[in-house]
């Protein structure tokens, strides 16, 4: 198995300039692609997720040209593929296999979706019985509920509303908003249940927003689609840095903050970022993190009783709203003064793996004494820090977020490092440019 060694790190400093957004980066090129007119994305993720998004893209018969470095332009098809059938295989990309079965079920053709093993355990009946109400014809060619579906030219129906339940992953309900503009009716959608993860919905109003279309919202429990004629290039956009990825810098820079390290700071995203998980340095601060922030970036240290304590503060805390970043917490709690509890999180085990399972387990390898409940973490620090192998599950949030690990003064073994290709191919190489001294 390949692997990287990761040696005790005794302080970390310096500036670190973020890839761009997955969420943001493919859902852009979706809605660019749908689009009438040239868009070019510039500061686009370049990563496995991204590349599965524009392969999909490509062989559906979406022009997009590299427009230099980390950019590219993307002809728009005003709303109809040329494609009509296709075999597309998407990997592990959740923000690629949720709103291409969507815009697919809707567009008349006939097309196969599917991705990785893993992919065939992360359930999408959720959205397929909502486009079903719209007569969308997709039949499950494995397990039922999950991927992969073959998508029909079903008879579709335009209804004036729509349900959706929104209790296991918010990408289902963006999925459904990115594709009924395609149907030119105004269409509301109703949520089910409590919606998690909404300020992964709100990129994607925002990227709607961007090429044309206005969704109104009553509180998180109906969504109203406008009638109209599609999506409208913007001409040029810029993807923000993105903000999951910017969580391990920023809680290096905190941990590290307690022996004399940091600051870190993070350039391309700030306090103006549509991304939830920006939302991350509130917990830090919790935590007892001094944070500063301008527009564009984001600085982090140990704020100064954590120094003077040499740890930081244990909290409880409802996740539900980071749920890739409360990943980053769950190591951040390791060098606290006591039980942290993280709570709301059983998104985490529909995710690339079943995260609430793998952190605990990977976690008690360091040390800690850890609780796995239905849907919470609970998470006592290491008496005596272990040095550990952790596995990685194919999911490169395990492998970047157990790096922090290292700060505890310990060798981690990080197995598989190269699953991090998935958003951040460069992660490793990046985290040791800011890396002061092995302890």
């Amino acid at each position: 198995m390949d692997y990287i060694d990761l040696q005790p790190m005794r302080a970390v400093r310096g500036t670190v300039r973020l890839p761009g957004s997955k969420s943001i980066s493919n859902r852009t090129l979706l809605l660019a692609a749908l689009a009438r007119g040239r868009t070019v994305l510039r500061d686009l993720l370049d990563s496995d997720d991204t590349r599965h998004m524009l392969t999909a893209l490509r062989a559906l018969g979406v022009r997009c040209e590299d427009a230099g470095p980390g950019a590219v332009a993307v002809h728009g098809v005003s709303g109809a593929f040329p494609v009509k059938q296709a075999e597309l295989f998407l990997g592990n990309a959740g923000t690629a296999v949720r709103p291409l079965t969507a815009v697919l079920a809707l567009c008349g053709g006939e097309y196969r979706i599917d991705g990785v093993a893993r992919m065939h355990e992360r359930p999408i009946g959720d959205l397929v019985d909502a486009l079903r109400q719209l007569g969308a014809s997709i039949d499950y060619l494995g397990n039922p509920g999950f991927p992969p579906l073959a998508i029909h030219a079903g008879a579709l129906q335009p209804r004036s509303e729509v349900s959706i339940r929104g209790s296991v992953s918010s990408q289902y309900l963006s999925g459904l908003l990115m594709a009924l503009p395609l149907l030119g009716a105004q269409t509301v959608v109703r949520v089910d249940g409590e919606l998690i993860s909404k300020p992964y919905v709100e990129i994607t109003l925002n990227a709607l927003r961007q090429f044309g279309v206005v969704v109104e919202r009553d509180g998180w429990t109906s969504f109203t689609v406008p009638a109209g004629t599609g999506y409208a290039s913007p001409g040029e956009l810029h993807v923000e840095g993105d903000a999951s990825s910017a969580s391990y810098f920023l809680a290096a820079g905190a941990i590290s903050g307690l022996s004399g390290g940091g600051p870190v700071r993070v350039e391309g995203v700030g306090r103006h970022s549509t991304q939830g998980d920006v939302r991350f340095v509130e917990a830090l601060v919790q935590m007892g993190a001094a944070i500063s922030m301008d527009d564009h970036w984001i600085e982090a240290t140990a704020g100064a009783a954590a120094k003077k304590n040499g740890s930081l503060r244990a909290v409880d805390l409802d996740c539900n709203h980071i749920p890739d970043a409360a990943m980053t917490l769950a190591i951040a709690a390791l060098f606290a003064d006591g039980t942290t509890t993280l709570r709301n999180i059983a998104s985490w085990r529909v995710k690339e793996t079943d995260r609430l399972a793998a952190m605990a387990k990977e976690l008690a390898k360091l040390g800690a004494t850890v609780e796995e409940g239905a849907d919470y973490l609970r998470i006592t620090p290491p008496v005596q820090w272990q040095p550990a192998a952790i596995d990685t599950y194919d999911d490169h949030r395990m492998a970047m977020c157990f790096s922090l690990a290292a700060l505890g003064g310990v060798v981690v073994r990080i197995n598989d490092p190269g699953c991090v290709a998935k958003t951040y191919p460069e992660y490793f190489a990046v985290l040791a440019g800011i890396v002061a001294g092995a302890a």
